[in-house]
């Protein structure tokens, strides 16, 4: 499993922190290449990070801004991303185990919460109940064009 994570100018100095902190706890992480400016674009950061989450399937990805939305939102347009906007540890946990989310995203938090919430995510076991398996399903083939609807 690889991290790829990236920000926009509001996210950089917690995604330079999240960088290190994971990167000495013996992570497997890269930060995006998409240069951070004060007029950069937050989708130029989740197609990035979204495109290499999805080399192998089990790569995981995180994604900085100012409050996670609307990172969130370009992410969930990338063919194959699951990404949950999330503010705890308790929304991580969910975003994995019962969502399949394979990307985060968030801001506006204390660097001790933002440390928690990705490793929540990170530690958390993927979705394996039948229930949210179903679910998940649901929203693949929806996105390939093969669900069909009640």
């Amino acid at each position: 499993m690889k991290v790829y994570i990236g920000a926009d100018h509001r996210g950089k100095e917690l995604e330079e922190y999240l960088y290190q902190v994971l990167k000495k706890s013996g992570v497997d992480i890269e930060k995006t290449s998409v240069p951070t400016t004060e007029q950069d674009d937050y989708p130029d950061f989740a197609f990035d990070v979204c495109k290499n989450v999805l080399i192998d399937k089990d790569n995981l990805g995180i994604l900085l801004c100012g409050n996670g939305i609307g990172i969130s939102i370009a992410a969930n347009k990338v063919k194959g991303i699951r990404c949950a906007r999330v503010v705890n540890e308790e929304d991580a946990h969910h975003a994995k185990n019962h969502n399949g989310a394979n990307v985060i995203a968030f801001g506006g938090v204390s660097k001790e919460e933002a440390v928690n919430i990705v490793k929540m995510f990170l530690n958390t076991e993927a979705a394996s109940e039948p229930r949210h398996l179903r679910r998940i399903q649901k929203i693949i083939d929806y996105e390939r064009g093969t669900y069909n609807e009640l």
